[in-house]
């Protein structure tokens, strides 16, 4: 006589877990609410048993949360997850989202959906007020502008396929953020194990972008063979930590002057005699590579040769999520930058004669020139420490530079003082200075900690103004910080208000009314002792009105840092 099958149970939020665990993800950046209940109450189970799950790291503010997410994948390349509640947590995601999908940054956001049973028809029904006004038409269309790929999960059923479907999506060449809803009945739905299918990565895996055809790199080495006066311009390509060396061999065979423009990650060590700054000179340029970059120069400020042969070489050359981009190339070549790069320097040395190479050292020599100059301009710069309440950017920067060592990773949301930043602290090695992609003001701070979680021995330095600092949600970034032993130095550029306000103003109308008058509607709260915030959470906190008194406030935050409790350093700039 046959024996009766054998029906194991569990819930949907036990195969959810299951499923994290199959897709690789290591944390959980989490805000958790009432849609949330079976999750939780399996986690628990979970732990009891003595099984693994991802670390649950529990985040005060949603913006803390997504931007942690955002800075592993950007230290890492590994995207995680993030768990918000409902509409309400949704909403406070939207602009990391923004964020995130700008940086081509892998997140899988998730939020519960307000139950939808009234009456306890199902397990999970409605029980509380919330649950009848946390439910819009349109949940998901909060995210779906930044959203590569958003679902409501149907049926406990699917749980493992559409886990390993928004992984793989998110990683997908260009990568980018997911959004998935999971209904508080679907969480509580039971399934025998017997109907639950594994999806593997090695079958249902993210696709990578790949090399170029050969012909095209052979259009961009014969016009780079025939060029006077090459430049290249990038952003974003030393996301692969083998990109920056491989720019500077190319820069240097070729003669090339390479540009980072808004750099969001460091993509030519700025040591390098072709590095040639941060604001691209492209008037006299013949020849000119855009390499992984969105937005090469300003066109209204700046002047172009409308003769320049252009090549266009990036994960996302038509830059298909803006609705209007505006930049012309000749030969657009879409594949993992790295790998083209490679093609493209295989194929220069091959086809390298003899005057090619004494030509280009020529160039490499001019270059290395301008350069110094440009470094003994901002030196002098530097050299004006400002005045008790008025700390000059360019001095703070140039002495932080002087103090955090190469190996420190740098986090620049100055905004007006990016430029500052960028320029006076020196970075050489791959991965020391993370720029800012989005138009989301305030995600520095949950950023740092984000790159602290994934490399835990490195000093990690955000550089903040005022105006940014506010949106990142510092009570609840610091918060974090404390409980899960993740110390930041934080340096913040007080002038009282947005001088991005001003200076828009001043561009559109510049003897407007509102400069004969004063009127930006830019000024904030002044002497906010924005120390207390870190204080609060256990961290130190030191204000700086002196400029004699900022190396060794330097130094002491970096002993606090290095002693495991976030520091902050509030320094006073000329007001707005």
């Amino acid at each position: 006589m046959d024996k009766a099958p054998q029906v194991k149970l569990h819930s949907t939020a036990h195969y959810f877990l299951e499923g994290l665990n199959d897709i690789g993800i290591e944390y959980l950046f989490s805000n958790f609410g009432t849609d949330h209940a079976p999750l939780i109450e399996e986690m628990a189970r979970w732990k009891k048993e003595g099984r693994k799950y991802p670390k649950v790291l529990n985040c005060p503010h949603e913006n803390t949360a997504m931007h942690m997410a955002a800075g592993f994948a950007m230290a890492t390349g590994r995207g995680q997850a993030v768990m918000v509640h409902v509409d309400a947590g949704t909403a406070n995601s939207a602009m990391a989202m923004h964020n995130a999908r700008r940086g081509r940054l892998p997140l899988v956001l998730m939020a519960g959906k307000a139950p939808y049973t009234v009456r306890g028809e199902l397990p999970g029904s409605r029980d509380n007020y919330v649950h009848f006004i946390q439910e819009p038409f349109d949940q998901s269309g909060i995210v779906r502008p930044y959203a590569k790929w958003e679902w409501t999960l149907p049926s406990g059923v699917m749980t493992k396929e559409t886990l390993r479907r928004a992984h793989t999506v998110a990683h997908s060449d260009p990568k980018g953020p997911v959004y998935l809803m999971l209904p508080r009945e679907t969480l509580t739905q039971t399934w025998d194990e017997a109907a639950m299918r594994p999806f593997p990565g090695e079958r249902y895996g993210a696709v990578s972008a790949g090399a170029a055809d050969a012909a095209a790199v052979a259009q961009v080495v014969d016009k780079l063979l025939s060029a006077k006066h090459p430049v290249m311009i990038t952003s974003y390509a030393g996301r692969n930590l083998e990109a920056p060396a491989l720019i500077d061999e190319i820069a240097r065979l070729a003669g090339i002057r390479v540009f980072e423009a808004g750099p969001l990650y460091l993509n030519i060590s700025r040591a390098s005699p072709c590095f040639a700054g941060m604001m691209p000179a492209i008037a006299e340029a013949d020849v000119g590579l855009l390499v992984d970059v969105d937005v090469p120069w300003i066109p209204k400020h700046t002047k172009e040769n409308p003769q320049t042969w252009w090549a266009h070489i990036d994960v996302d050359v038509v830059k298909e999520c803006f609705p209007i981009w505006g930049f012309a190339s000749n030969a657009r070549v879409q594949g993992d930058s790295v790998l083209i790069l490679r093609q493209l320097l295989e194929a220069l040395k091959a086809k390298a004669t003899p005057a090619f190479r004494e030509a280009a050292a020529k160039r490499v020599e001019t270059i290395r020139g301008e350069g110094i100059g440009r470094r003994a301009n901002l030196a002098n710069q530097a050299a004006d420490k400002g005045k008790r309440g008025a700390i000059n950017p360019h001095y703070l920067c140039a002495e932080i530079s002087k103090a955090i060592g190469d190996d420190a990773i740098v986090v620049n949301e100055g905004i007006r003082n990016g430029p500052v930043v960028n320029n006076q602290i020196m970075r050489t090695a791959p991965g020391s200075a993370i720029g800012f992609a989005g138009g989301g003001l305030g995600s520095s701070s949950g950023t740092a900690l984000g790159i602290k979680l994934a490399k835990p021995h490195a000093t990690v330095v955000q550089m903040v103004g005022d105006g940014g600092f506010y949106f990142g949600n510092p009570s609840s970034a610091y918060a974090v910080s404390k409980q899960y032993k993740l110390p930041i130095f934080t340096v913040l550029f007080d002038n009282s208000g947005w001088s991005a306000v001003k200076e828009a103003t001043l561009r559109v109308y510049p003897e407007g009314d509102a400069k004969a008058t004063n009127e930006f509607n830019a000024l904030l709260a002044p002497d906010v002792e924005f120390t207390k915030i870190c204080e609060a959470a256990g961290g130190y906190g030191e204000r700086v009105d002196d400029p004699e008194a900022v190396p060794a406030a330097i130094q002491r935050c970096l002993k606090e840092v290095r002693g495991g409790r976030s520091a902050l350093m509030h320094v006073r700039i000329p007001v707005l």
